[in-house]
């Protein structure tokens, strides 16, 4: 499939979505997190050069909130991002819409589109990520034809819309272990670096292989497993399923940690 061709050098980049685009435990220097847009961030704006006050030509902001639903993206971040139009937006959204018992991943992919839309008027170059590939994951294995079914849906719409895409079901490094945090949820430091370097060679930079064999991981016994799969339904899964059935998000008291497009240090 063609991607969108974007501008040779980028100066300003805007990330959507949810807990996966706001960097969920990666940590970084300053107590909050980082993620695969804010290391996207820096490989882009270490292709420009400096300006006299030590930061790059390049600007950058970071909407992402945890826990949000398409329509909440599509009503609170889309319009933010258009009005900033920036030279690219990353659009990563629907995640947490297609995990919801009975929801449609065709529908899904409607509304999407409608946004997706919206923002390829105001930006130079939309960047969009398929799903994970989750057959190795517990509990979000049994989603997998869903998430494929709306994968489908994804790809097309950047072929209708000149969309870029990076392409994360296809991405062997993030069905290892080590890609995952504690939570089986969230990416670790590594998997967000993996997913970084995927979303730049979409944008056509050049970058270390996304894809690179992982060292070699302990092997754990069968016992030693047991009681790690039991911590992880402790202490990660049962309150992710009760936040779901209560109706609640973890972001519901959470803003954007990088609201507004500054140039990035």
């Amino acid at each position: 499939m063609p991607a969108q061709t974007p501008p040779s050098t980028p100066t300003s980049y805007v990330a959507l979505g949810d807990s996966f685009t706001e960097g969920l435990n990666d940590p970084d220097p300053d107590g909050g997190f980082a993620g695969w847009a804010d290391r996207l961030a820096r490989l882009l704006a270490e292709t420009r050069p400096r300006t006299d006050s030590g930061h790059y030509d390049f600007r950058y902001a970071n909407l992402a909130v945890r826990g949000r639903l398409l329509d909440q993206i599509a009503a609170e971040q889309v319009p933010a991002a258009a009005r900033m139009e920036p030279d690219l937006v990353s659009f990563t959204a629907g995640g947490n819409d297609i995990l919801r018992p009975g929801s449609d991943p065709d529908e899904v992919a409607e509304r999407f589109e409608a946004a997706a839309v919206r923002l390829r008027e105001s930006a130079g170059t939309v960047l969009i990520c398929t799903g994970f590939d989750t057959r190795d994951t517990p509990v979000l294995r049994h989603l997998r034809g869903k998430i494929a079914t709306y994968n489908a849906h994804l790809r097309a719409i950047a072929d209708r819309n000149d969309l870029a895409v990076a392409d994360i079901w296809a991405l062997r490094a993030v069905r290892d272990r080590q890609a995952w945090s504690e939570d089986r949820l969230h990416l670790s430091s590594e998997g967000h670096q993996r997913v970084a370097l995927l979303a730049a060679r979409a944008l056509g930079l050049p970058t270390e292989n996304p894809d690179a064999p992982w060292p070699d991981a302990p092997v754990h016994t069968p016992a030693e497993l047991r009681r790690e799969n039991l911590h992880w339904a402790r202490e990660h899964l049962l309150p992710w399923v009760g936040r779901r059935l209560r109706g609640e998000s973890s972001g519901d008291l959470v803003e954007a940690k990088r609201p507004e497009l500054l140039p990035l240090r």
